[in-house]
């Protein structure tokens, strides 16, 4: 190996898992570390221009045109953007299940490309941020270290709601007879992949998950003040981190054409989500008739929206550094953006669509610091309302300055460093 210190960051092909890994890789080039990320072909050069070396991979067969960063994750959601508007007992045969068929499949693809990459690049600790299991990253000789950046439900406990339900904790009449359905749904998939990664050379997969736990180091992040009262506590082999906030690319200020009346207000429904333009438009023309001024993460179907005159809005937008300006976050409910709201300190009104958006708005709304509204059914006023009555609560504005204030004391860019270097250098 190199006598310079390297490690491997290899995240989800989606910019949530992404952005959560370039945050602790910062931190960690700052310390002499090389820092090496094995993406997607699809964002070749996303990570070279933030100054890490890149190694490209892919999840399945080349297309026939060139791609964008996220691409086939941005058609798929596109495709089955239908589905979110059933409930999520539903979504677990039309949405989960095929999502975790697709993972599966991806983890089966790349298994042989991942090996080349480890043996060329000789890491001494390799980092993943997903939610299957990649045999080549278990078996290759080194420790490696599991991130779980989407929410903790992913780590099931009896007492705890089951992961994608978003039921209440409070309530569990509706738990037996999700989990029931899940296990039905996934148990050949789970049998499938299993065979594969044994296979493959990895350990067995835990019983009904997809994903092993790590003997080296394991990382989450969810602030404490939300965080999961568990049963059975996670282990000495766990650490969470509370937020995971990269550094901004460049300072930010809000345009000017906004002026400074009215209280400014945050609309995202996350790279993914805002494929659904019929349902970003329904926002945008639900907030044009405010006296609020909005800034709009437009996402890739942006050429399809239009703005109002109290808006501002790109493509991608740097949510880092836009989020310590607004007064109010309106979105889907992605780990990133609920994390990095609270990091913050700002209130939020969240309408999620799938995966373990549901979790994340559910625990939001039970903790009080934001709203639950349905991404589809809500009508004009419960929207307008909850961002009414969130502006106006001088109590919430307080507690979450307190949060925010917490996690910025100790932040998990930093956590997560200090201990993948422990990895590193034995210690």
């Amino acid at each position: 190996m190199s006598s310079q210190p390297t490690v491997v960051f290899f995240p989800e092909g989606a910019f949530g898992p992404t952005n959560n890994c370039i945050g602790i890789g910062q931190v960690l080039k700052e310390r002499g570390v090389r820092v090496v990320f094995v993406v997607e072909e699809s964002f070749a050069g996303t990570l070279e221009a933030k100054g890490f070396e890149e190694r490209l991979m892919r999840l399945g067969p080349a297309p026939e045109v060139p791609e964008a960063p996220g691409q086939f994750w941005k058609d798929f959601i596109r495709d089955t953007a239908p589905e979110y508007r059933k409930s999520t007992y539903d979504q677990l045969e039309t949405v989960i299940a095929p999502i975790w068929q697709e993972l599966i499949n991806g983890a089966k693809y790349v298994d042989g490309r991942l090996r080349e990459i480890f043996a060329e690049v000789r890491p001494h600790v390799i980092v993943q941020d997903n939610v299957v299991a990649f045999p080549a990253v278990s078996t290759a000789g080194v420790p490696w270290v599991r991130i779980v950046s989407c929410n903790p439900l992913e780590m099931p406990d009896p007492d705890l709601p089951p992961v994608f339900s978003g039921y209440p904790q409070a309530d569990r009449s509706r738990w037996p007879a999700f989990a029931h359905r899940y296990a039905e749904l996934h148990g050949g998939l789970h049998a499938d992949f299993d065979a594969f990664v044994r296979q493959r050379g990895a350990d067995p997969l835990p019983r009904g998950q997809f994903m092993h736990t790590s003997p080296f180091l394991n990382l989450y992040l969810y602030p404490g003040a939300v965080d999961y009262p568990r049963s059975n506590p996670l282990g000495h082999g766990w650490r969470n981190l509370g937020a995971c906030v990269r550094e901004a690319d460049a300072a930010w200020r809000p345009p000017a054409e906004l002026g400074t009346d009215g209280a400014l207000l945050y609309l995202s429904l996350g790279s993914l989500g805002s494929a659904d333009t019929a349902l970003m438009q329904r926002f945008i023309d639900l907030l044009a008739r405010t006296p609020y001024r909005v800034i709009v993460s437009m996402g890739p179907q942006h050429g399809e929206l239009r703005l109002a005159g109290n808006m501002w809005g790109a493509e991608v937008v740097p949510q880092p550094a836009i989020l310590p300006w607004v007064d109010l976050v309106i979105s889907h409910g992605g780990n990133n953006t609920v994390t990095e709201s609270l990091f913050f300190g700002k209130p939020m009104v969240l309408h999620p669509l799938f995966w373990d958006q549901h979790d994340n708005a559910q625990r939001i709304h039970e903790a009080g610091f934001g709203r639950r509204i349905p991404a589809y059914a809500f009508s004009d006023d419960e929207l307008l309302d909850a961002v009414s009555q969130l502006l106006r609560d001088a109590s919430l504005r307080g507690r979450l300055a307190a949060v925010s204030t917490a996690l910025q004391a100790r932040p998990g860019t930093t956590s997560a460093a200090e201990k993948i270097l422990q990895l590193v250098t034995g210690s």
